[in-house]
């Protein structure tokens, strides 16, 4: 457990060293006005700081950075949370365009976070977007099971093993398929549940016996065939920052970006919310000198994608972590006010 004196020191360090990307040593330390102790006791703490693993010093170098642990404490226990107004304005004015697709969003989404923060974004989101039913089929096996096919616009093919609600005579699980064929086809597999049980189960109530338990049976299907997509901003930002002069460290990060697969498991793992994975915190070698902040967006309740950030250990973690939550809330509610 940190004093209260060496939580302080420790979070000036932090934040001198995201602003200057220079060891930070005890005289600039003592200089600053919110903290008020000597540059000698001001080392002592810090040599403390250093041997219990929060802080490192470079070389022959008379300042310290942060190591991994003491990122990792300052994220958990000293960020100070903010962003400026100028980027809240941003932000506000970006759901107040008028865009016509989920894509176009998500593309701009990329784009604008890459420019606010000056590192990587990587945003991911579920094919179905752009995704639609061409094709239902229900075919029985036997008496109580049938395989459900889903046919996309892509030609993807999806089935899956169902349950047949029993007393339900084929005949009626023939309607009731006829009837999604003609109501659903060409929609979205994003608007396919909201619509299934809203108006085109009011409209099954007069036509179809038993019509309850076909949604529910459909209702495991619909969540298949959700692939991840994912949208780039930035992604040459890292050149600019003083930690990757070394163009071999770049060019594995670049080739990690590069790879649609390797970017999914970077991702693996990420729950709701805001995480912070810091350094060898992270799933994947090549970016073992970086962090990863996440924050994942939903539809009623629904995971549906994730937000990220990637950028070096030195990384303004308060702005980012406050733009995604921001970020990631604002998307939720555009999804909701489109697809519902």
């Amino acid at each position: 457990m940190l004093t209260e004196r060496q939580r302080q020191i420790l979070s000036a360090i932090v934040d001198d060293y995201i602003r200057s990307a220079e060891p930070v040593g005890s005289r600039s330390i003592s200089k600053r006005g919110n903290v008020g102790f000597s540059p000698a006791t001001i080392r002592n703490e810090m040599s403390d700081l250093e041997e219990m693993g929060f802080l490192e010093q470079p070389h022959t170098s008379a300042g310290r950075i942060p190591s991994h642990k003491g990122y990792r404490y300052y994220v958990d226990h000293l960020v100070a949370y903010g962003i400026a107004n100028q980027e809240v304005d941003v932000l506000k004015l970006f759901f107040a365009e008028k865009m016509q697709e989920m894509e176009q969003v998500i593309q701009h989404v990329a784009l604008m976070l890459s420019n606010l923060t000056n590192y990587t974004s990587i945003v991911m989101g579920p094919e179905m977007f752009n995704t639609t039913l061409r094709h239902l089929q229900i075919l029985p096996l036997n008496e109580r099971t049938a395989v459900a096919i889903i046919v996309t616009n892509t030609g993807q093919v999806e089935n899956k093993t169902v349950t047949i609600p029993e007393g339900i005579p084929m005949s009626e699980i023939e309607k009731f398929v006829n009837l999604l064929n003609d109501r659903l086809k060409n929609v979205p597999l994003i608007q396919f549940k909201s619509k299934l049980f809203t108006e085109i189960g009011e409209e099954m109530r007069s036509f179809v016996s038993g019509y309850e338990e076909l949604l529910t049976m459909l209702n495991g299907v619909i969540d298949q065939g959700e692939e991840d997509r994912i949208f780039l901003g930035g992604t040459t930002n890292m050149l600019n920052q003083p930690e990757f002069r070394d163009m071999e460290k770049v060019k594995n990060i670049l080739d990690l970006l590069a790879e649609t697969p390797a970017l999914v498991k970077l991702f693996t793992g990420t729950a709701s919310g805001i995480q912070v994975r810091i350094g060898s915190e992270n799933t994947v070698a090549a970016i073992n000198d970086c962090s990863l902040i996440t924050a994942s967006y939903s539809m009623e309740g629904k995971h549906l994608g994730t937000i990220g950030i990637l950028g070096p250990t030195r990384m303004d973690y308060g702005k980012v972590m406050n733009l995604l939550d921001h970020l990631s809330k604002d998307m939720t509610l555009v999804l909701e006010r489109w697809y519902k």
